[in-house]
């Protein structure tokens, strides 16, 4: 604790950062170190734990299988048993998840419901990655997508290969065009699924 407070102090002292012109490429940076994959923490603790500690650093909240309680706070992240916890619903709203940190999802294999909210680090790639995960395919059921303004179509026409997908909400995404296009792919892709449009 007193290194850090040391650092810190210098850090505050410096008129400017030598290696940054401005905050953003300081922030850029922290959320790129906090989505960097750590597959030996995932060999050793299971990808549930991984992910959820990834998610929590990141400023997401999950919720476990047979748990009304949201998981907020990384210091209390529950201990025990490995296998007890499964994610079942992640709210990504506000946080600084990136496509980078999106190999922590691979094994997650009870996730039924994703928000992603405000998220300005989600990009279309982020999507289609997360659309081709053999788990998700299987178990994603509902999705929110809020105010992620650099999604565009191409991000959200690669969703329909999650094939048990039964709910999509797509809001406020000044990205996407083309929503007739988006109704016909889906209609055809999932016809089951609701798909509920609440763009400009």
């Amino acid at each position: 604790m007193m290194l850090f407070g040391k650092i810190s102090q210098q850090l505050c002292g410096l008129k400017k950062l030598p290696w940054s012109c401005d905050s953003r490429f300081f922030w850029g940076w922290l959320n790129a170190v906090f989505n960097k994959v750590d597959y030996e923490r995932i060999r050793d603790v299971g990808p549930d734990r991984a992910a959820s500690e990834w998610l929590l650093r990141c400023g997401a909240t999950v919720r476990y299988q047979g748990q009304e309680r949201w998981q907020k706070d990384y210091n209390n992240l529950p201990t025990g048993s490995l296998d007890k916890y499964k994610i079942q619903a992640i709210d990504a709203t506000d946080s600084c998840i990136m496509n980078i940190g999106f190999d922590y999802m691979e094994g997650l294999q009870h996730v039924e419901k994703i928000r992603l909210c405000k998220c300005h680090y989600i990009e279309d790639e982020c999507l289609q990655r997360l659309s081709q995960l053999e788990n998700l395919q299987n178990s994603l059921l509902e999705m929110e997508i809020i105010t992620c303004g650099n999604i565009t179509d191409n991000g959200i026409i690669a969703l329909h290969h999650l094939r048990n997908l039964r709910y999509l909400l797509l809001r406020d995404l000044p990205g996407v065009k083309e929503k007739e296009n988006l109704v016909k792919v889906f209609k055809t892709a999932l016809p089951s699924m609701e798909l509920e449009l609440q763009l400009k």
